[in-house]
């Protein structure tokens, strides 16, 4: 299956990767990606420290566990090559039906990203 299809049609969880120049790394749940084309997908971000951690060091994870039985999902190798702030943008990629979490900050980015590596949930 893939990424369009799969994105668009399996539930479940995401969980985005990030760390800092450092190497200080951060946790955050997400919503499934916007998937551009096989090789790109976008993330919507607020502007908080998963999207503050791409700024010096672009490579993420994402990591989606299907809802169901059992350990599948996908694991995907990131690398950011863009970001729009755009809102009409954004609001145009949001899914129909998702709602906005209320936060303080109003700032939003659509941030781009090569997927190097795709791997399933568990194993290789």
């Amino acid at each position: 299956m893939e990424l369009a299809d799969y994105f668009e049609n399996v539930q479940g969880i995401g969980v985005l990767g990030t760390a800092d120049a450092d190497g200080k790394v951060d946790l955050a749940v997400y919503a499934r990606p916007h998937v551009i084309d096989e090789a790109t997908i976008a993330l919507i971000m607020s502007d908080r420290l998963s999207h503050n951690n791409l700024e010096s060091n672009p490579k993420a994870a994402y990591l989606f566990v299907e809802q169901g039985e059992g350990y599948v999902g996908k694991r995907l190798y990131l690398t950011k090559i863009g970001q729009e702030t755009d809102p009409e943008l954004i609001k145009a990629t949001r899914r129909a039906g998702t709602r906005e979490y209320e936060s303080t900050d109003s700032q939003k980015y659509l941030v781009y990203f090569h997927v190097d590596k795709v791997r399933p949930l568990v194993g290789d």
